[in-house]
């Protein structure tokens, strides 16, 4: 179990690490506990005197944390980890939340023996209902993977993935709110063509999207025995996923995600 007086240094203080802070401040740990590494003078003022967190440089976070959370853009990770490689120890977490950074990335730019935890984690973090998957590397034990799922837990679910499949997580979950909110603004733009004033048409498209969700998480149904309950035969919503059908949408949505899945892949080899 992670120990309550550890602490943890968030490196790179852009939206992604700003919500963990916050989120793990929410969720129970101090001030005096959390630690952010972040260059721009402005910024690390303003994060300071928000959260009430000190803000370090790179080498002061690595030296100083027993959980060390590199939130930084991938092709920066790089120059990152040789600035603070000769400063972290076995006895230090790494938890890395980069898109595309391989713990063996990690691990051979870090000392020998360092735990790492690779993570894909996604945007609705920001109002902790953040999915984020994990994956060990060649020195994470259990209590490693405890310890990063308790942090990423302030923000919203975790799970456990062998990093193989961390490619088709990032296309499923890392990129999916893309997707939903390309699918969002599509209705929002139908409703309009249909004839309602746009604030009425977000209203409706926002509300049944957050209560389909609901709905799905909590019923515990199969998509498509609560997608049948709302297709009558012969009636409207018939009609409409007929038309769905004929324009493929649901071989678009595989296409996609293949395309996400390999982007991923490449990013992964450096591409």
């Amino acid at each position: 179990m992670m120990r309550s007086m550890s602490i943890v240094a968030v490196v790179g203080a852009g939206v992604m690490g700003e919500t963990l802070v916050s989120g793990l401040l929410r969720g129970g740990r101090r001030p005096d506990e959390l630690l952010i590494a972040e260059r721009r003078g402005e910024r690390a003022a303003e994060l300071q005197e928000r959260y009430g967190v000190e803000v370090v440089g790179n080498v002061d976070a690595a030296q100083k944390a027993d959980t060390l959370v590199l939130v930084v853009k991938p092709q920066d990770m790089g120059e990152v980890l040789d600035e603070i490689a000769p400063h972290v120890s076995p006895a230090t977490t790494v938890v890395s939340l980069a898109a595309g950074i391989t713990t063996a990335f990690l691990e051979a730019r870090l000392p020998s023996r360092v735990p790492v935890v690779r993570v894909m984690p996604n945007t609705p973090a920001l109002v902790d209902e953040g999915m984020a998957a994990i994956s060990r590397g060649s020195s994470c034990d259990e209590a490693h993977l405890v310890e990063a799922e308790q942090l990423l837990a302030a923000t919203g679910k975790v799970l456990r993935v062998p990093e193989k499949q961390q490619d088709a997580v990032t296309a499923i979950s890392g990129s999916g709110p893309a997707y939903l909110f390309f699918v969002v603004e599509a209705m929002i733009e139908a409703g309009v063509h249909l004839g309602l004033p746009r604030s009425t048409s977000s209203e409706l498209v926002v509300q049944t999207v957050v209560g389909s969700a609901k709905l799905l998480r909590e019923t515990g149904e199969h998509p498509t025995v609560l997608r049948e309950r709302v297709t009558s035969p012969g009636g409207t919503a018939a009609a409409a996923v007929r038309e769905l059908e004929d324009h493929k949408v649901r071989a678009a949505f595989l296409t996609a995600m293949e395309a996400a899945r390999n982007r991923s892949r490449d990013l992964s080899a450096g591409g």
